[in-house]
């Protein structure tokens, strides 16, 4: 063990989580449908015509009624942030209203004040996969220009009612992740297969301007906060050492790098242009969105960080396995998980290092962790989950932040994915499980959604009190 730490003295220490994935009532105080409630099955099956018994996010795991609860959970771990998302239809139920729905603003008003009774900095994301159904099937998501308005209106209400209270805020949930899933991450009801690439980019443009006007309202309705963007990360390395294999991995690394580029520099890079240029792609960008985005750049950059992909320009080696679920190929030197991410500590490293060398701005990892099946079980008369193996993911991963700091890198935070069990995003199960409390609910709705702290949960706790001193290497 340690007996010093890298982690600066104000490091913000905490865990993650989505309001689609904890809060449940799905059809209480005001809030209408959003994209989450036709989407049973996650990314995995196209989208129902309306809410199914079967989707767990209708209850998730109730955080709805049991906030108190869980945050005094999250204080007594010693957090000193809680990242959590506002549910959009929640506040505008169909989203395009002129007027927000007071019960719901009322609701987060609550939370708010759980937070501050326990001296936890709220780090709030805007809009985390639950574009309203309405924006979804009345104007295909952010295809439509429209969208941007409907975006700014909405953030407006947030920073004119919370902004003395909340510090921290993201735009967009991993904004970077519509290319993969169009409908969680971009409301856009056109099926994938169907979608034209001249419609996506044209939504992801759209997405960019509204960040950039959120950033903007912000500025005027909340000086004192501090904007992020919130990219999912994901380093590519060459399979092998052939300079077709490099010029690969800088191409698949390029399509998520573009997305903090032009949040931190304001335009678009020319390789950026140039791959639209060669896909045909030509968007409707007008001169105020280019003033918006080169004004109102963000203050730190925020990402998630699960696993790293090897890529080859050599199509006969591409081969689907577990472990490039998410693009890519896998690396034959890692692990995977159960669920077919590789595992990849010193990547987070390296991450660090790549995004403070080209942006020079602070970053903040705002999710990372292992899902897995955990088992329940009774130790000294109390129900616990002994996951050693999560806490050795863990510790793995925030020993290369250490690294990383010491490397010179500003790191603000760190926020531990699914701190406490949810519903998943991609499977949209509780069997795949990250917390460091256990929620007794089940893939198949049974459970009393009880809470239970597993051994990771005093693990945390002493990480974080120690400021990261005990960590192992």
């Amino acid at each position: 063990m340690t007996s010093s730490t890298p982690f600066p003295a104000d490091f913000l220490w905490g865990g993650a989580t989505a309001a689609n994935q904890i809060e449940g009532a799905y059809n209480e105080g005001g809030k209408g449908l959003s994209i989450q409630d036709v989407m049973p099955q996650g990314i995995a099956t196209p989208r129902t015509e309306g809410p199914t018994d079967d989707n767990l996010k209708q209850v998730a795991i109730d955080f709805y009624h049991r906030y108190a609860e869980d945050i005094a959970l999250f204080a007594e771990m010693g957090f000193k942030t809680f990242r959590f998302s506002i549910a959009w239809s929640r506040v505008f139920p169909l989203g395009d209203e002129s007027e927000p729905n007071e019960e719901g603003l009322a609701f987060y008003d609550r939370v708010l004040d759980e937070c501050e009774k326990h001296g936890i900095e709220p780090l709030v994301t805007i809009s985390h996969y639950e574009t309203p159904l309405h924006l979804t099937e009345t104007y295909d998501g952010w295809v439509n220009r429209d969208l941007i308005g409907f975006y700014e209106r909405y953030a407006r209400v947030l920073f004119a009612r919370y902004g003395t209270r909340v510090k921290y805020w993201l735009t967009f949930n991993e904004i970077n992740s519509v290319l993969h899933a169009p409908l969680m991450s971009g409301g856009i009801n056109t099926p994938k297969d169907q979608l034209s690439t001249t419609d996506l980019y044209q939504a992801i443009h759209n997405e960019l301007v509204a960040s950039a006007l959120a950033t903007k309202a912000a500025r005027e309705l909340a000086p004192q906060a501090q904007i992020g963007c919130m990219v999912l990360a994901m380093p590519a390395y060459p399979l092998t050492p052939d300079p077709d294999d490099v010029m690969a991995s800088l191409t698949t690394e390029r399509t998520n790098l573009a997305f903090g580029d032009i949040h931190v520099r304001g335009e678009y890079p020319g390789y950026y242009l140039r791959s639209l240029r060669d896909q045909g792609v030509e968007l409707v960008i007008t001169d105020e969105d280019r003033a918006l985005l080169k004004e109102h750049t963000v203050d730190f950059v925020s990402f998630s960080y699960y696993m790293s992909v090897a890529e080859t320009a050599d199509d006969s080696k591409r081969i689907i396995g577990e472990g490039n679920i998410m693009g890519g190929v896998s690396n034959p030197t890692l692990q995977a998980s159960e669920w077919g991410w590789q595992i990849d500590p010193v990547g987070l490293r390296i991450v660090l290092n790549q995004f403070w060398d080209r942006w020079q701005k602070p970053l903040f990892i705002v999710e990372n962790g292992l899902g897995a099946r955990d088992q329940l079980v009774e130790v000294d008369g109390r129900k616990t989950v002994i996951d050693d193996y999560r806490i050795d993911y863990l510790n793995d991963h925030l020993v290369q932040v250490g690294e990383a700091i010491t490397d010179g890198v500003d790191v603000m935070g760190y926020t531990s994915w699914g701190c406490i069990d949810i519903v998943s995003a991609s499977t949209a199960q509780l069997s795949k499980r990250y917390g460091f409390i256990y929620v007794d609910r089940n893939d198949d709705g049974t459970g009393t959604l009880d809470r239970y702290k597993k051994k990771s949960f005093d693990w945390y706790a002493e990480v974080i009190s120690s400021n990261g001193a005990s960590l192992t290497r």
